[in-house]
């Protein structure tokens, strides 16, 4: 009989422990200071890519306004 109030215990201690763990905070959604604002500078490295690479700090000339664009994925009709 002892085995079994040992094993309650240690039940009860894991549910206690559970319910007193400190919860994630959900991520923030991104917003548009956290893009980066390309440059545009002289003698700067032209990146030659070969393939599927992420290339980040691009010397650009120009682009468009910043947003950001949210679309839900749906099926068809």
């Amino acid at each position: 009989m002892g085995i079994f109030v040992q094993l309650l215990i240690g039940i009860a201690l894991n549910v206690i422990g559970y319910l007193l763990m400190p919860k994630p905070k959900p991520p923030k959604p991104p917003e548009l200071e956290d893009l980066e604002n390309p440059t545009a500078e002289a003698g700067r490295p032209i990146p030659v890519v070969f393939g599927s690479v992420t290339v980040s700090g691009l010397n650009i000339l120009w682009y468009g306004d910043k947003e950001i664009v949210t679309r839900k994925a749906g099926g068809g009709k």
